[in-house]
Order: structure tokens, then C-alpha cells, then sequence
């Protein structure tokens, strides 16, 4: 964290803490103890948790915009960025294994607490809804692009769930390769035979 403001490391230790203990078994002490700083000194940025909670959803929804950017420079085709979506299972399953996905277990804590920012919570998955869809839409699957991204998110938050269950990397391995399955399947019935 070194080089960013204190509100940034209070938001990033909070992001954290949020996702390793959840929303509500996190404490304002535990966050100032990550950050070290004193109660005076956090309540200086964040009066309420309430607070914190809606800039770790600001700060997930930039990240996601960004990681999005990046995966739409670094794909040639719509099917690579799709890839890409998929891909981040692989490459979080780690800490999909111990927590499952940030952005389902944020969504579905705040909806058990019925918390008034479960909204802002789930425009993480708009986000991500939005852009599937639009590389759907660039894959020729304008009809259905909308269902194709809503299968493919409501799939990778059953591998995460599960995968956070039995902790189970195989199946992680083995639910992306036929993800990868699934997606070459909806690029053949796009492609005009001759």
C-alpha cells in the first residue's frame, strides 16, 4: 500500500476484509489494526461502515471497468475476451477455493442482511452482465446474447460457490474447460455453413 492515501489503503484493507471475513464480522478495529492507524484517525475518513462499504463497491466497480478495458485491448476477437471472463476462475482459484467470488458473496450477504447497498453491490454483476452481452452481440448472437450472458455468469458463480464448498481445484480446472466447450459450441452455431 505504500505510496497510496490513507483513505485508499482504509478502502483496499476493507475490500479485503470484506471478502475474507464478510461485511458484517468485519469491525472498524479490524480494518484500523490492517491499516495502522488510530480510531481518531479513521473516523477522520469514514464515519460509518456504511461509508466504507460504498467505496469498496466504487473502488470494485473501477477495477472491474479496468480489468474489462484491459481484456477488451488484449482480445482480437469477442470469443478471446469471452475466454478471458472465463479464465478468471483459473486464475482467482486460489481464493475462490477459501472465499468463493467477491462479487457473489458481497451480493448475497448484503441480500441476507437486506443492507441498502445490496443495489450497488450487484452492479458489479450489471457490469459484468453488460459486457458479455455486448461480446455476444459482436460473436452475431444478437437474439440471445442476453441469455448466453446471464448462462455464462450464473455458471461461473456455481463453479465459485462450489469450488469454495470442497475446495476442489480440479473441478475448477475441469468446469472451465468445459465452459471453453460450451462457448466454442455457441461460435459454431453462429458460423454460416457452406
Amino acid at each position: 500500500m505504500a505510496g497510496s492515501t490513507t483513505r485508499e489503503q482504509i478502502v483496499g484493507a476493507a475490500d479485503d476484509l470484506f471478502y475474507r471475513q464478510g461485511f458484517e464480522h468485519t469491525s472498524f478495529a479490524d480494518i484500523a489494526g490492517v491499516v495502522r492507524i488510530s480510531r481518531g484517525n479513521f473516523y477522520y475518513h469514514f464515519k460509518t461502515k456504511d461509508e466504507i462499504l460504498d467505496a469498496v463497491i466504487d473502488a470494485r466497480l473501477a477495477s472491474t471497468r479496468t480489468m474489462l478495458e484491459r481484456w477488451e485491448i488484449a482480445g482480437a476477437t469477442p470469443a478471446d475476451r469471452i475466454r478471458s471472463f472465463i479464465g478468471i476462475l483459473v486464475a482467482n482459484r486460489a481464493d475462490i477455493q477459501r472465499y468463493g467470488c467477491p462479487v457473489g458473496t458481497l451480493s448475497t450477504e448484503l441480500a441476507k442482511l437486506g443492507h441498502g447497498s445490496r443495489a450497488g453491490a450487484n452492479r458489479l454483476f450489471t457490469l459484468f452482465r453488460a459486457w458479455l452481452r455486448r461480446q455476444f452481440e459482436l460473436l452475431g448472437r444478437t437474439a440471445d446474447a442476453d441469455d448466453l450472458a446471464m448462462h455464462l455468469l450464473a455458471r461461473s458463480q456455481g463453479v465459485a460457490t462450489l469450488a469454495a464448498a470442497f475446495g476442489d481445484e480440479r473441478f475448477i480446472r475441469h468446469e472451465v474447460e468445459q465452459m471453453h466447450d460450451w462457448l466454442d459450441r455457441q461460435i459454431d452455431e453462429t458460423t454460416p455453413r457452406h
